[in-house]
């Protein structure tokens, strides 16, 4: 065998090596995302995970406790139980609650 083979089949090799991890790591992204929900008006100000409407651009840009329009990703199936103060729930919707001045 020469040695441009060996160089030949190394190459390969690593390039199927990195295909398969790549593929494991999208696998495993995609799991993550099914296991959490966006949930609406839980965040605390500079807390949100993204944006949702007017007053927010993406992570950490509430302004306002509790901001309608923002949210944070929670475990799926628990937005509606987080415990919130003064009778707020969360929601899988944009609220019109509790939004920034």
């Amino acid at each position: 065998m020469s040695t441009k083979t060996i160089v030949s089949a190394a190459y390969v090799a690593g390039a199927v090596a990195a295909a398969l991890s790549t593929a494991s790591l999208v696998t495993t992204t995609g799991a993550v995302a099914q296991e959490k929900e966006k949930c609406y008006g839980v965040s605390m100000a500079g807390k949100n995970d993204c944006a949702a409407g007017p007053g927010t651009s993406c992570a950490g840009t509430s302004t306002v406790d509790y901001q309608g329009n923002s949210w944070t990703y929670v475990d799926a199936g628990t937005c509606m139980d987080i415990d919130l103060p003064d009778g707020r729930m969360g929601s899988l919707e944009p609220l019109d609650r509790d939004l920034p001045a």
